[in-house]
């Protein structure tokens, strides 16, 4: 996939309405108003943005709509949402309320023919499976759900690929071992997933620096870098961080 632009994608968590961060999933705090960050990265010259609603799925309730209004209201490029989308009707109601893409994964791993009815009401192109990781072993990932609390026991692999046969149109991979480290994304992972599932593959989880970045697109083989804290706390300015990844012969738009 390298005749494509990579992509470089800030990620806002959201928590009681606000954007938040961790480390590992725990630990959080506080980011700022989803709306006035989203607006940020849209003149910042973010390709895309994700929006989780963390607590959603562990809550057992819905996505936050209203907000997902009002950010798609301020933004001109991409938006992806995820959390608590249970049901075909969750989905039309996101894209209903302005977001390009929807981000599912717990209901996905309870019901795997979700992926596959989602993508063919709405196009595997709005359909993205979100993978949260943890390494159990050496040369084995298992995939964890409600916000890294569950081991669900299934392969990360394994479950990467059945997901693209099942009509993904992109992996959003986050390394729980990574998550919040800033000591680079687990490349390893996203490489074995990219070579059983040729769709794009989004890496999460650890970026600290920019050359952490151009890691994920060399050795880990990723179509796109999605990072929170960096770009929320001012750390990169992603105009550097494309500058920077231009000058190592990494395609991004600038």
């Amino acid at each position: 996939m390298d005749y494509f632009a990579k992509r470089i994608i800030p990620c806002l968590d959201v928590e009681g309405g606000r954007v938040v961060k961790g480390i590992n999933f725990v630990g959080l705090r506080d980011a700022g108003d989803p709306i006035e960050v989203a607006k940020r990265y849209n003149k910042e010259g973010a390709d895309e943005i994700t929006f989780l609603d963390i607590t959603a799925t562990h809550e057992d309730r819905d996505t936050i709509v209203h907000i997902v209004q009002e950010v798609a209201k301020e933004v001109f490029i991409p938006l992806t949402v995820g959390g608590g989308i249970r049901k075909l009707d969750d989905i039309y109601n996101l894209l209903n309320a302005g977001c390009d893409k929807v981000s599912i994964n717990s209901a996905a791993i309870k019901n795997p023919k979700f992926i596959s009815q989602a993508a063919k009401r709405f196009g595997s192109q709005c359909i993205v499976v979100a993978l949260d990781a943890k390494r159990v072993n050496d040369a084995k990932w298992h995939i964890f759900t409600h916000g890294g609390r569950n081991d669900t026991g299934i392969d990360a692999i394994e479950w990467a690929k059945e997901a693209y046969t099942r009509g993904a149109g992109e992996l959003l991979v986050t390394s729980m071992d990574a998550d919040g480290t800033k000591a680079g994304f687990d490349n390893t992972l996203n490489k074995k997933i990219g070579e059983v599932a040729p769709i794009p593959v989004i890496a999460s989880g650890g970026a600290g620096t920019m050359q952490h970045i151009e890691e994920a697109f060399t050795i880990g083989q990723a179509d796109a870098a999605l990072a929170a804290s960096i770009f929320h706390f001012k750390e990169i300015d992603i105009m550097d961080l494309k500058r920077y990844l231009k000058s190592k012969n990494i395609p991004v738009r600038l």
